[in-house]
């Protein structure tokens, strides 16, 4: 078993050689017997999967551990990740556990686990780690029930409920793209867009767990230029792509440019904060810093905090925080929804605010600065050495920091997540990734020559780093 699979907020790696039906099978009692150590009363958990190919044995593993134990599993069948974990408060059971690779390549795929309503991260994954590694290696007899729960029609039923007012004459029909990417939003998102008023022009919306389209990860540009041209073709008045598990969101707006994940938080914080003054947003470390500056003039309070949607949620319930966003796509809604992250229902609330306002997506964002930045840039790392690299370029820029001993002067360093340096005219954004072999960039400026100056400073840190260690 390689440890390397057990992540800081999932467990994640390549199927055949990390992660087997075996391998499921473990985890499925591991998982089990660690939530019954949580809990006095009998135990029920909800399992979903996504298109993957290899989802289905896994599923079939992991729930036959799970009843080995004594549970009783809610097979939830083919579903987004969000309608999992809606599982987790619509059904009665004391946690559940989503099959996804998320936005991996096909060859990999994983585990999301859930307590209660809340994913695990951190040291509780490391605790089912360590129950697993004790586990004998025998068959037990099946002691649980399995039910099958079609949630995609509960789901379905729910956001009609909230939502249908919207197919009403008063309101323009809007024209929207769906691009899933193949991805399990096909399953869901359609049909209740054209129940509230939507014109749906589909996209890639068959699943297809080989995703022979393009990958299904809406936040890297070559991924959503079919969903450019088909705005743009059919006059649209908005594009939503996906990532395969339907826990992130990408959109183009009608002139076919991409609105990133700060800028989607800052028209759904606009919309919030006008009916809850003061309440606090979360952003990650890599959004950017109009966000921050646009909740604060909006009467907002603004914190920055760490990538990853576990550790957001937690930083969430912690803070009391409303709303919160990553630069990715993940998007978690609180005002009137359950605080985690659903690309589908953050579809619904954009839709609703375009219809009740009448306002396009360029009129919802007017007021914000013109900024030059750069998307998510992927710099290939060892798994082993990501963390020394990042800490190596920190240690560097703190010393820039006091003695200004460096081209751009750093004026201000925040190391919450990674080393985020503030230079004069922007700043710059170097992280460890937690689900991939990569070291993260982002840089943002006020003009494009410092953006590329900010740009080439980082990289050329960051080889450095990367000779040294």
């Amino acid at each position: 078993m390689n440890d390397s699979i057990f992540r800081e907020y999932d467990i994640r790696g390549i199927v055949e050689r990390e992660l087997t039906e075996g391998f499921a099978y473990k985890l499925g009692r591991a998982f089990a017997l660690y939530v019954k150590r949580q809990t006095p009363h009998p135990v029920a958990l909800s399992v979903g999967r996504d298109v993957r190919t290899s989802s289905d044995y896994l599923a079939k593993g992991l729930i036959d551990g799970m009843l080995t134990e004594g549970v009783h599993v809610y097979n939830l069948g083919v579903c987004p990740t969000p309608l999992q974990y809606f599982s987790l408060f619509v059904l009665d059971v004391q946690g559940g556990v989503m099959i996804t690779g998320s936005h991996n390549p096909p060859e990999y795929n994983g585990f999301k686990l859930s307590l209660g309503k809340t994913t695990l991260h951190g040291d509780a994954i490391q605790e089912i780690k360590a129950i697993l590694e004790g586990l004998d290696g025998s068959l037990k007899a099946r002691k649980g029930e399995i039910t099958d729960v079609d949630i995609i029609e509960r789901y379905r039923s729910y956001m009609l409920e909230r939502f249908s007012y919207l197919d009403s004459p008063e309101y323009r029909r809007l024209k929207v793209v769906v691009d899933p990417g193949n991805g399990t939003a096909g399953l869901v998102i359609p049909e209740i867009l054209e129940s509230i008023g939507c014109d749906v022009v589909r996209l890639y919306c068959e699943p297809d767990g080989r995703f022979p389209n393009h990958h299904p990860d809406p936040t890297v540009v070559e991924n959503i230029q079919d969903l450019i041209e088909r705005t743009l073709s059919t006059g649209a008045d908005i594009g939503v792509g996906y990532d395969g598990d339907a826990d992130r969101i990408g959109i183009v707006d009608s002139t076919g440019e991409i609105i990133w994940g700060d800028q989607i938080m800052i028209i759904l914080s606009r919309e919030i904060l006008k009916r809850h003054r003061g309440a606090t947003i979360i952003g990650d470390v890599k959004c950017s810093q109009t966000l921050f500056n646009d909740i604060i003039k909006n009467g907002g309070n603004p914190v920055m905090w760490k990538t990853g949607h576990s550790l957001v949620k937690d930083k969430m319930r912690k803070e009391g925080a409303i709303l919160a966003g990553e630069l990715s796509g993940h998007i978690f809604i609180a005002d009137d929804y359950f605080g985690y992250d659903d690309a589908l229902y953050t579809t619904l609330r954009i839709v609703e605010i375009m219809k009740t306002t009448g306002k396009s997506i360029k009129a919802l964002l007017t007021g914000i600065p013109e900024m030059f930045s750069t998307p998510e840039i992927r710099l290939d790392c060892p798994e082993t050495k990501k963390k020394a690299v990042v800490q190596r370029v920190l240690e560097r820029f703190r010393t820039y920091h006091k003695n200004s001993d460096s081209p751009y002067p750093v004026l201000e360093i925040q190391d919450i997540d990674g080393v985020r340096a503030l230079f004069e005219r922007g700043w710059a954004l170097l992280r460890s990734s937690n689900t991939q072999p990569v070291v993260v960039m982002r840089v943002e400026a006020e003009d494009e020559e410092s953006l590329s100056g900010y740009r080439r400073f980082m990289e050329d840190e960051f080889l450095k780093a990367m000779e040294e260690l």
